[in-house]
């Protein structure tokens, strides 16, 4: 008989609640683009009382209770009743490919949730084990994309698409999944292959209206991949006062790159909430990946107009603060940040206002 099995025998299995998680199983990894680009692992969850259902976890969120289980135990005696030994968890990595870690990363994870759960049932009882398997309200909203470790591979798999609803709804459209619109006259709206899109309303079933690069106008929608879609209602004022879009749908955050004299405009799909603040360090990786230039400085521009360095996150958290003060005075889309950031290059100090 092995270990595991040993260990669930002699313990009191019978007596654990229908709730409490028995056994996981790492079903894909998804991508999700914060203020950094990275992966989470879905994991479908099975009860002690038969029920299934899905979360959402990332590596750093396995690391910390690995780290918190670890400090319970090693406070007990052990050769103690309550002593056990913890599986293996990979390591991290600080190099490489962020997809190829997470999919290397799969068949280890899966062996040390099926490891996890089979210890001693006093372990599946502690809080930090429980909060990490337990579907939060975010983790029912999430759906999945593919699941393949839970399928054959001979199975075809539909891409899903989330059904939150809220006014101007950010949406993104893949270059691979659309093609150039050239709009005829004033009202039609000229579209480039991969640009974000803001929804405005549905003209008709063939047609929608929204904005890109500061313009309105219509365009046909067999033009564009819509992840998130319009409401049903399309009613003017609907969702004044709120503070963001929904839970689960996208955040837009502009970004300029000044470099030789001209300007570039960028709007980024952000899966993050409006209020949330990113550090110093997320946002310059990502403007390094997005505009493919290492040696560049992030900024924003204050209140006169002027830009400002940002150096450390007590920038950033200036930058936010007064972003959300002039936000007001700006009209933007619902579900854009209230603060931009502008690219320079370290080295270009034309851009600000000095006086040599």
């Amino acid at each position: 008989m092995s270990q595991p099995r040993q260990l669930r025998d002699e313990s009191d299995f019978d007596q654990l609640p229908d709730n409490i998680p028995i056994s996981a199983t790492i079903a894909d990894i998804e991508e999700r683009r914060g203020f950094m680009i990275f992966y989470r692992f879905v994991i479908e969850v099975k009860t002690k009382g038969g029920s299934k259902y899905l979360i959402y976890r990332r590596y750093r969120e396995f690391f910390n209770l690995h780290q918190n289980l670890e400090l319970k135990l090693s406070t007990m005696s052990p050769s103690g009743p309550y002593s056990c030994s913890l599986p293996f968890l990979p390591k991290k990595v600080y190099m490489g490919n962020k997809q190829e870690i997470a999919e290397s990363r799969i068949p280890e994870l899966n062996n040390y949730v099926k490891k996890l759960l089979s210890l001693p049932t006093w372990l599946l009882m502690e809080e930090e084990l429980q909060m990490f398997f337990y579907q939060s309200e975010l983790d029912s909203q999430q759906v999945p994309r593919t699941l393949r470790r839970l399928r054959p591979p001979t199975r075809r798999v539909k891409q899903l698409t989330c059904a939150h609803a809220g006014v101007r709804l950010f949406v993104f459209v893949p270059s691979q999944a659309m093609f150039d619109f050239s709009g005829s006259g004033q009202l039609e709206l000229s579209l480039r292959a991969g640009e974000v899109i803001f929804l405005l309303r549905r003209v008709n079933a063939d047609w929608l209206e929204g904005t890109v690069r500061d313009r309105t106008g219509i365009f046909p929608v067999s033009f564009v991949k819509i992840i998130k879609p319009l409401p049903d209602s399309d009613s003017e004022g609907e969702g004044e006062g709120t503070k963001g879009p929904p839970a689960g749908s996208y955040s837009c955050l502009r970004c300029y790159l000044h470099q030789g004299g001209s300007v570039e405009t960028r709007d980024l799909c952000v899966e993050e909430d409006l209020s949330a603040q990113p550090s110093y360090k997320d946002l310059l990786t990502r403007m390094r990946e997005v505009f493919q230039l290492e040696d560049i400085a992030l900024n924003y521009r204050d209140s006169e107009g002027d830009l400002v360095r940002i150096l450390d996150d007590e920038d950033v958290k200036l930058m936010v603060m007064e972003g959300r003060c002039q936000g007001s005075e700006i009209k933007r889309p619902v579900n854009q940040y209230p603060w931009e950031l502008h690219i320079t290059l370290a080295s270009d100090l034309s851009v600000y206002n000095t006086e040599p």
